[in-house]
């Protein structure tokens, strides 16, 4: 749920869980090298997901930053405890429409609410959705305590007090997500051989017309660079335009949050490839974030590290074990109290 806390005062995307892009995952498929796997988890509530919204996996293999693959994931209304999802594969012009078009390469699949995932192959595709164990993990009370947030400003006053801010408990040990995983051959990413992948968000709105709300590619950077300000604007841009959009404003704020100067926030934000703001992804690598993200990357740690400029100090969890070594990989989910 690396963008469920978005910027502690601001909420889901038009206040609707069901839209929010929580973690994006790619990684080698731990049983199989030659395959890759990709996850986009949504909506922390895991009850459903939207039925007029798109929900889109993308992949730019060329480095022009455009789509050149597009995973669409378009979902049923739920009836009776059930929904079904519909999965559709672009490629070219097509990968940069916003509409759910391409081949359709799964049909009417059953998501998965109970404990045992309903998981469907098609040609060299493996696909699930559905409720899991979500393993992000992640001290929410301490980072409560870092930040000052009077005035409606977000993560923008890290303060250390002498003290450390950690609790040391995991907010999310019995949380549950939605989740959309993909298993692929890694050939048909088309990167030579890295690629850059990000998801999105978008909604039909009642004029028919789609907007886009939410955007995942780096874990936590929507979550602590964004404002009540920013956020929508944030969520609606495309990665090709972000380093002319979004450079000075990540620059201002790490100079509060690190008191870097403008050379220094520059050169960090390109040794960590922050912006565009796409998951970096070579599969010739081994997979640990930034080249991709694994379950146990701790990305919380990672990121205010790099917003404090090394002062903030590690907040000592450790990762979920409950994931699994086989496709979908996330574990079963959670029993929630009655």
């Amino acid at each position: 749920m690396s963008n469920h806390f978005t910027g502690l005062s601001l909420g889901p995307p038009l206040g609707d869980q069901r839209l929010d892009l929580c973690d994006l995952y790619a990684f080698v498929s731990p049983t199989d090298p030659t395959r890759t796997v990709l996850i986009l988890n949504a909506n922390p509530s895991a009850d459903a997901l939207h039925p007029d919204a798109i929900y889109r996996l993308a992949i730019d293999n060329d480095g022009d930053l455009l789509n050149d693959i597009a995973f669409s994931f378009v979902f049923s209304k739920p009836e009776n405890g059930k929904q079904t999802v519909d999965v559709f594969m672009a490629t070219g012009d097509d990968a940069r429409s916003i509409e759910a078009v391409g081949a359709k390469i799964f049909a009417d699949v059953d998501v998965s609410f109970g404990a045992t995932p309903n998981i469907v192959k098609s040609g060299g595709y493996t696909f699930f959705s559905g409720v899991r164990s979500d393993a992000f993990f992640f001290d929410y009370d301490g980072i409560k305590n870092l930040f000052d947030t009077s005035g409606g400003r977000n993560f923008t006053a890290p303060h250390l007090g002498g003290k450390s801010p950690w609790t040391g408990k995991d907010s999310n040990t019995e949380a549950n997500i939605f989740s959309m995983a993909l298993e692929l051959p890694t050939r048909e990413l088309g990167g030579s051989p890295a690629v850059r992948i990000w998801g999105r968000c978008s909604v039909r709105g009642k004029d028919g017309v789609l907007l886009h709300v939410d955007r995942a590619g780096h874990p936590s950077v929507s979550s602590f660079f964004n404002t009540d300000d920013t956020k929508l604007e944030y969520n609606a841009s495309e990665p090709v335009s972000d380093r002319a959009r979004w450079t000075d404003l990540f620059v201002h704020l790490m100079g509060h949050t690190g008191n870097y100067t403008r050379e220094e926030a520059l050169a960090a934000i390109d040794a960590h490839g922050l912006l565009p703001d796409m998951l970096s992804y070579d599969p010739s690598k081994p997979a640990a974030y930034p080249n991709g993200r694994i379950f146990t990357d701790d990305v919380i740690n990672d990121r205010l590290a790099f917003l404090s400029k090394g002062d903030i100090p590690p907040d000592g969890l450790k990762p979920h074990t409950d994931v699994l070594s086989e496709f979908p990989y996330l574990g079963t989910p959670h029993q929630k109290a009655t």
